[in-house]
């Protein structure tokens, strides 16, 4: 061990002794294994994002989505059917369950200042936001508590909360009172508006008011012809294959005969070619930053060759005090192996640095969850960094082991 510690502090003495030599070799390698480090990241940041907004959409991993409809024509019972996804849900011990409708074909319309507004009327229950990772721009989604309100709570879209006049959703007492929003039709009352969902593309001018399904019951009493209920339960990945027949079945069984019961999974995890483009996207850029890494340590190997010849005369003279060839052969592989580890570490903490900045000015969009810098990503880029070293050090190394004393001497 004491060996091993002699013939790193000695690589370290030499390698600050020739570091303006060996720098601009080093300067490249280190702004390889930082581009290394750096797409490895970019990898994680592109898969999360792929995540979250495919969320938004079917669901977080494992989202079962369930739907239900009538054989015979008739009407199906949705508050019965609602208690039996969520007794089974109890017994699957699932927490969040939701009931949806993306768009109600019962017209609403919203009164105005001077005029009446058509918007469009979705449903959703608490859980949806959780499921859907719902991201607002202002105030919150319901809660299940907002059930005792005698205003119900609405959620209204960007578009529509800026032609209300952009209403605070301040709840201090300071604030005044909650905005409310008036609707008209069979929907007709006041409801008290509790959060805002952002535009979901540049220049989106949708206007949609979101809806408690049992806040819609109670006004409406049912459904209007043509719109049904869906229902979403969030299953852990790994017991989903095992808990979704099971549940099917007894959903199926509770429908009763004349009943069409639909379950399958609506999230991305069912279909996993959506990350293949950040798979690719970490491959391709992965395999330049590692061409460029590898013309950095040929480069420093041309340089260390060369230097060997300069000091031919040095290992002379060590190996005449007794240095053996296998001292020699270590010091001068760990020459190059210290200096590329360390050049490693620079690039590293290059990437740590340039990722930072990215979120700072808001190149890369923040997410719901942004990834922290993946260790893999350090110590793959640190370990890409010392194999070079080591390659880029073996041939220099051999040179030196093999010169003769006596010719070195003489050199």
């Amino acid at each position: 061990m004491s060996a091993f510690v002699g013939a790193l502090s000695e690589a370290w003495a030499e390698l600050r002794h020739h570091k303006l030599r060996v720098l601009l070799s080093l300067i490249g390698i280190a702004v390889s294994v930082g581009a290394i480090a750096a797409v490895l990241a970019l990898g994680d940041y592109m898969r999360q994002s792929t995540v979250e907004q495919s969320d938004r959409y079917g669901g977080r991993e494992a989202t079962v989505a369930i739907s239900v409809y009538r054989t015979d024509g008739a009407v199906v019972d949705w508050d019965a059917f609602d208690t039996a996804v969520r007794s089974a849900a109890d017994r699957f011990d699932l927490e969040y369950v939701t009931r949806r409708t993306d768009q109600l074909g019962t017209g609403v319309t919203v009164q105005m200042q001077d005029y009446v507004r058509p918007v469009m009327t979705r449903l959703a229950d608490a859980d949806y936001a959780v499921i859907h990772r719902t991201a607002l721009l202002a105030g919150r989604w319901f809660d299940d508590a907002d059930s005792d309100w005698l205003a119900p709570p609405a959620v209204v879209s960007e578009s529509l909360w800026h032609a209300l006049g952009s209403p605070s959703l301040d709840t201090t007492a300071a604030a005044g009172p909650s905005p409310t929003l008036e609707l008209t039709g069979v929907l007709a009352g006041t409801y008290r508006i509790v959060g805002v969902t952002p535009a979901e593309w540049q220049g989106d001018t949708q206007k949609v008011v979101t809806l408690m399904p049992d806040t819609y019951l109670d006004r409406a009493e049912a459904l209007g012809e043509g719109d049904v209920l869906n229902w979403e339960v969030w299953v852990s990945e790994d017991a989903v294959d095992a808990i979704g027949p099971e549940l099917a079945a007894q959903l199926r069984a509770a429908a009763g005969p004349g009943t069409e019961v639909t379950v399958s999974r609506s999230d991305w995890g069912s279909r996993p070619e959506t990350q293949q483009s950040a798979q690719m996207f970490e491959m391709i850029t992965g395999l330049i930053a590692g061409l460029v890494l590898l013309l950095g340590g040929l480069g420093l190997v041309n340089i260390q060759l060369v230097a060997m010849r300069q000091r031919i005369r040095e290992i002379g003279v060590r190996r005449s005090f007794g240095a053996t060839g296998g001292r020699i052969f270590t010091t001068v592989l760990l020459e190059n192996v210290v200096a590329t580890a360390v050049a490693g570490v620079v690039g590293i903490a290059l990437a740590i640095v340039t990722m930072r900045v990215l979120f700072a000015w808001e190149v890369l969009t923040p997410l719901q969850e942004n990834p922290a810098f993946p260790l893999r990503a350090a110590l793959i880029a640190l370990g890409a960094a010392v194999g070079i070293g080591a390659i880029a050090g073996f041939l220099p190394a051999l040179a030196a082991v093999r010169a003769k004393v006596i010719d070195a001497l003489r050199f």
